[in-house]
């Protein structure tokens, strides 16, 4: 709400709470839905290292006219279309190492809470009204509404008053809570009749019966969400149960392709799945991060081939250090790690301070190697000996390569260069680099 920097303090150290909104499950998820995944699952990462327990909840909208639409055109229901890109989305997180939160609320197993706790009191309450078989938020009656997004009423009404209203609304601003469905459309029993709830409606109500009606420490999400989804958020909440929502609220920059807004007309939607079939997920997460969150990021090849470049370095760099964990050495090594993690989740800062370890390596290779690992869970890098090897050499029969690999060196010893150059064209030919090294030994990866 400052739009500055603030210590945070948390509201009980002894349970932090974090809300975030996730994706509407109209189709598989995209690189733009990855942004936030990875963001926020740093930021739990660094709040479960700082206190005892964080409660975190990501929900799923799982009921909109993008998913009506969408499942029509398939012929099949809205919850075989939602369930299986659930499905997916929940398989292709765990691929990139994003923790799955304590809560994965949908909106359709909140229906009740929404109708009796939510719409019904803040009718009650004089916020929110019926016209039409519709119910509203009349803006007019909470004069809070536009703090988060700064944007008074004065101005939501000057920019307004040029629209068409619905004749069901009283103003141009009012928004949405319960609107009616067809005969052709899902829809639940209501007061109102029959309907679904508006899009807003939905987060508000699962923030409250998960979190028992409490303000929360963190919510979340992109920074398109700020206005109007947060905004109407707050109203909502606020109105009726006369405390903040959020303590702190976080919102991450938005992602384009090419310095180009993603748009299945432009043609440059980039799905995760497609992306995972080319890049390995820690590339894809070190790529994610190498940009400030607050910063809009643009996704290019060149990005994407950076990342990829610099985990190759640093897991060949890796793999024969030897160290096991010791806590004696997180404060000599890993200090500057975490002070930039904890300025404002400074992960471009994060990553320098990697490097640097990086380049210390020879120094104190045991001790920095293990200070590397236990920095590199922090922004979701698993950096430990199965996953470099994992990494370098994920898929390939690694019989068969160090078989090819004594072949050659027997030929080479024998100055049979024209076999020992077919076996080394014949491993190239499965993607695989080879690295003779100054002592003999040979050292290769995909």
């Amino acid at each position: 709400m400052s739009r500055r920097v603030e210590q945070f303090i948390p509201l009980d150290p002894s349970c932090v709470s974090m809300y975030v909104c996730g994706p509407t499950v109209y189709d598989e998820p995209h690189i733009g839905n990855l942004r936030p995944a990875i963001v926020f699952d740093i930021l739990y990462r660094l709040l479960q290292y700082q206190y005892p327990n964080v409660i975190f909840a990501r929900n799923f909208t799982d009921i909109d006219d993008k998913i009506i639409d969408r499942a029509r055109s398939n012929n099949e229901t809205i919850y075989d279309l939602t369930d299986r890109n659930i499905k997916t989305y929940n398989w292709l997180m765990h691929k990139l190492n994003i923790q799955t939160p304590m809560h994965q609320p949908r909106a359709t197993e909140y229906i009740d809470h929404i109708i009796e706790c939510s719409i019904t009191r803040l009718i009650d309450s004089g916020y929110a009204y019926v016209s039409q078989n519709h119910v509203l938020f009349d803006i007019e009656s909470y004069q809070k509404h536009g703090g988060l997004s700064k944007h008074n009423q004065n101005d939501l009404e000057s920019g307004l008053h040029r629209i068409a209203v619905e004749a069901y609304k009283k103003g141009a601003g009012d928004f949405v809570l319960w609107k009616p469905s067809d005969d052709t459309q899902p829809g639940w029993s209501s007061p109102w009749g029959r309907g679904r709830p508006g899009w807003h409606i939905e987060c508000s109500a699962m923030i409250e019966s998960i979190f028992d009606f409490k303000t929360i420490d963190i919510h979340g999400g992109g920074a398109d969400l700020r206005f109007p989804h947060h905004e109407c958020e707050i109203s909502q909440f606020e109105s009726i149960n006369e405390k903040p929502l959020a303590n702190f609220w976080v919102h991450n920059g938005m992602l384009t392709v090419d310095g180009k807004k993603m748009a299945k007309s432009v043609g440059n939607v980039l799905n995760v799945s497609d992306l995972l079939s080319k890049y390995h997920p820690f590339d894809i997460r070190l790529a994610m991060i190498m940009t400030h969150y607050r910063s809009n990021l643009d996704w290019t090849d060149s990005l994407i081939n950076q990342a990829k470049n610099t985990m190759r370095t640093w897991t060949l760099a890796l793999e024969n250090a030897g160290g096991s964990f010791n806590g004696s050495y997180i404060h000599i090594y890993c200090e500057p790690f975490f002070k930039a993690l904890g300025d404002d989740l400074n992960t471009p800062e994060a990553v320098q301070q990697l490097h640097y370890l990086f380049s210390k390596l020879h120094t104190d290779p045991a001790n920095i190697a293990s200070a590397i690992r236990f920095c590199g869970h922090f922004i979701g890098l698993t950096l430990d000996k199965n996953t470099n090897d994992e990494y370098l050499r994920g898929g390939i029969d690694k019989k068969e390569i160090e078989a090819l690999l004594y072949a050659r060196k027997n030929a080479r010893q024998e100055k049979n260069y024209s076999v020992s150059d077919s076996i080394r064209d014949l491993i190239k030919s499965y993607n695989i680099t080879v690295e003779d090294q100054p002592d003999g030994s040979v050292r290769w990866y995909k």
